[in-house]
């Protein structure tokens, strides 16, 4: 079984910064892609931003210089960086990660930690 903790989201006003981290635990050999969501009141889950076990990122176009992604180097904890943040951040971020277990390989998504910025 594997487990995800969120932690970072938040109240800040626009202009602002904030921090998610999402740290792994559980049973599995290793993590390849592990990402960020966000979901809006009214909207759908969008990708805002991944990264392979590689190193490989990528990011929305609406994110792009100003949110970082990045891990940790045990590869099980992953943040995102939020800079200059916009009132049209305000969602919902949700933390995937996919996950190599003995017998499959898994996608698990964390619960989820709200972040509103306010203009």
């Amino acid at each position: 079984q594997v487990q995800l903790v969120e932690s970072g989201g938040g109240s800040v006003q626009a202009g602002g910064s904030l921090r998610l981290s999402c740290a792994a635990s559980g049973r599995f050999l290793s993590i390849n892609t592990m990402g960020w969501y966000r979901q809006a009141p009214g909207k759908q889950r969008e990708l805002v931003a991944d990264i392979t076990s590689g190193g490989k990122t990528n990011y929305a176009d609406n994110v792009k210089g100003r949110f970082t992604i990045s891990r940790d180097s045990a590869k099980t904890t992953v943040y995102l960086q939020m800079n200059s943040l916009k009132p049209e951040d305000t969602a919902v971020y949700y933390c995937k990660v996919a996950v190599i277990t003995t017998f499959r390989s898994l996608e698990v998504w964390g619960q989820g930690t709200l972040v509103t910025v306010s203009s």
